[in-house]
């Protein structure tokens, strides 16, 4: 059966190792935002890196999830003291289970506050893709369907919650706040 891909991408506001109190509220909340979806039905895993400190993404150990990359868009920092991005890659059963962990709970409140941290840049900020049980997306793959989307809009290749598609390729009906379960497979 086949698994969904979620690339995520945001262009902060400040960098990660930014000491103002907004940044940490950001990273502190982040934490335990990523330990309640950890628990969510129909979560399988994310990339995390091998023993990295805070604002580590570039050069960390990111095992199968292959070598960090960002969209050609993103034009800040790259060093621990310059990054100021967030960006998740997970695997998921489903749309469904995927909708229902980022839009209740602590990740919608975070997602209500998300222009206090991010930056508007007129690009999309997810991506998903049906991939093979067992295969483990990496985060060039991401990318490369984040920027496929911003250029081309949503297909099969590279979709969004309210544009979305099957894993045979057919596109899922929603209801205008996110896929209906009988829907999405």
């Amino acid at each position: 059966m086949p698994h969904l891909a979620l690339y995520t991408f945001g262009v902060l506001k400040s960098p990660l190792a930014d000491p103002a109190p907004l940044t940490h509220e950001f990273y502190d909340l982040g934490a335990a935002v990523y330990q309640k979806i950890s628990q969510h039905p129909g979560y399988l895993a994310r990339a995390e890196p091998a023993g990295s400190d805070r604002g580590m993404l570039f050069g960390a150990d990111w095992g199968a999830w292959g070598e960090f990359a960002v969209p050609t868009w993103y034009g800040k920092g790259r060093t621990v003291e310059t990054t100021a991005l967030s960006a998740t890659l997970s695997l998921w059963t489903d749309l469904r289970s995927a909708f229902d962990a980022i839009y209740t709970g602590l990740h919608r409140a975070a997602l209500n506050r998300r222009y206090d941290w991010f930056e508007r840049t007129g690009h999309p900020n997810h991506v998903f893709w049906w991939v093979s049980e067992g295969a483990v997306p990496t985060w060039q793959d991401g990318v490369s369907r984040l920027e496929y989307l911003h250029d081309h809009g949503p297909a099969p290749h590279a979709f969004t919650f309210h544009h979305s598609f099957a894993p045979d390729g057919t596109p899922t009906r929603n209801n205008g706040t996110g896929p209906k379960s009988d829907q999405v497979r």
